[in-house]
């Protein structure tokens, strides 16, 4: 009998979400065992008993992803799963957090494609984050950032939040980010006046900018929403949108579903190509935007 490809998802959360469950069985695993409320210091024990229970032969057949809500944390257990391989004793691992990294990669390469057709680039584009301290968020700062947009993270209830994580990627990555204040209408209309594109992560079913707003705001060329439970993050920007005016503005906008269908074939790629590669991978962010931007410009 043919050997089952495993993979095994770990989290310091209560629990693995079925998504990412459903999605690495698409990808071709046949069985899916969850870890859960796992702290960094366990990942080396537990993945000392992943690759030691197969040959290194099997090692394809054998995935680890790393799951949970924070990002930062995601990435120190995905270091530490590399720190405790003992080659020939390896396997693939794959980090994806929420799903932030793969949402976040198709989101900022859908920008990037809308930018292309207008003309325009993401380096040198000023990106605005509204609801920059949730995962999507952060991880979409960071890629945009590192294309060499100019980004700002955006605070509902002011500044100093959203300073603080600003702070802790520069350290982590070594990115500039601005942090200002979006807690008033009049606020959010000086950001807006100074942006060319807006990053609506803020949590699900709130909305974060009106149609007017976007309307007052003629240098906004493109406004992204992951939002798909109504009502939208901004008005006007509907779940199917891609790439599609934005009635009474001079932005174009894409919706939850244009993003996510990038994101889902993301992260089955991912997922796909751990089982396949032909040595040990580590998939992060920087991957799933690779990827992400490759399909963006194969279907352009």
């Amino acid at each position: 009998m043919e050997k089952p490809y495993i993979i095994h998802a770990i989290t310091p959360v209560k629990a693995v979400s079925p998504f990412d469950i459903n999605m690495a069985c698409d990808a071709g695993y046949g069985v899916v065992v969850p870890y859960t409320n796992v702290e960094t210091g366990e990942v080396p024990g537990l993945v000392q008993d992943m690759i030691f229970s197969r040959a290194p032969g099997d090692a394809k057949r054998t995935g680890l992803f790393i799951a949970g809500r924070d990002i930062l944390k995601a990435l120190d257990m995905l270091e530490a799963a590399r720190g405790a391989m003992v080659p020939p004793f390896e396997i693939s691992v794959f980090a994806d957090p929420s799903g932030a990294y793969t949402t976040a990669a198709a989101m900022i390469a859908k920008v990037e494609a809308q930018l292309e057709k207008a003309g325009m680039a993401l380096a040198g584009a000023r990106v605005a984050v509204f609801g920059g301290k949730g995962p999507v968020g952060g991880v979409a700062a960071v890629l945009a950032a590192r294309a060499g947009a100019s980004v700002r993270l955006v605070g509902h209830d002011g500044a100093a939040s959203v300073a603080e994580r600003a702070d802790s990627y520069h350290a982590r990555f070594g990115v500039t980010l601005g942090a200002v204040d979006g807690s008033t209408d009049a606020h959010k209309a000086a950001i807006l006046a100074e942006t060319d594109v807006v990053l609506a992560v803020a949590r699900a079913g709130v909305q974060v900018l009106s149609r007017a707003q976007i309307a007052a705001a003629p240098s906004v060329r493109v406004v992204a929403d992951v939002n798909a439970v109504p009502p939208a993050g901004v008005e006007g920007v509907d779940a199917f949108s891609d790439g599609g005016p934005i009635e009474g503005t001079d932005a174009v906008g894409i919706g939850a579903l244009a993003i996510g269908n990038v994101k889902f074939k993301t992260q089955h790629g991912l997922f796909k190509a751990m089982r396949e590669a032909a040595k040990p991978v580590y998939l992060a962010f920087d991957d799933a935007f690779t990827l992400a931007r490759a399909q963006c410009r194969k279907a352009a």
